[in-house]
């Protein structure tokens, strides 16, 4: 029973670290590379409605089978681990349910990336929007990669 724990949380983490890391190294500058602005924009829009999401379910269920499998660390590890799937539930709920709504909100005050001035209001304020957007997803990234060497640490 333990090795399943383990390899269903191992399993998570993968598809935490590798889907965030896709989607930030190559999927995106992909579109955007091949698209105009305005049509990358609206392609990755529709992917941040599957994306966001898909990051809080997987940082859920990550939370959920650590728990579960209990025994899959002690001492420092487990508390670690716990404390940095804790903050990555926070932050994948706060992007899903306060920053990308606002987003979202912001990007349909601006009808067009090409044309619209970056100097304008809604442009600054996507802008700022987007920068701590970016953070947040890098220190998801952190995070995830640190559980995946915490995970492969041997025992205590």
């Amino acid at each position: 029973m333990a090795r399943l724990g383990i390899s269903i949380y191992s399993i998570l983490l993968a598809l935490w670290v590798g889907g965030i890391a896709i989607f930030t190294f190559l999927i995106t500058p992909a579109i955007f590379k091949g698209f105009g602005r305005d049509t990358a924009s609206a392609i990755v829009d529709k992917l941040f409605a599957v994306y966001f999401p898909f990051n809080l379910i997987i940082s859920l269920a990550a939370l959920v089978s650590f728990l579960v499998f209990a025994n899959l660390q002690a001492g420092l590890a487990r508390k670690l681990s716990l404390s940095l799937i804790i903050a990555a539930v926070v932050i994948n709920s706060y992007i899903h349910f306060k920053l990308y709504p606002d987003v979202k909100k912001t990007k349909a005050e601006i009808t067009s990336f090409e044309q619209t001035a970056p100097g304008s209001l809604p442009r600054k304020e996507f802008r700022r929007l987007h920068g701590i957007s970016a953070v947040l997803n890098l220190l998801l990234l952190i995070d995830g990669v640190a559980l995946i060497v915490i995970n492969s640490a041997p025992g205590e």
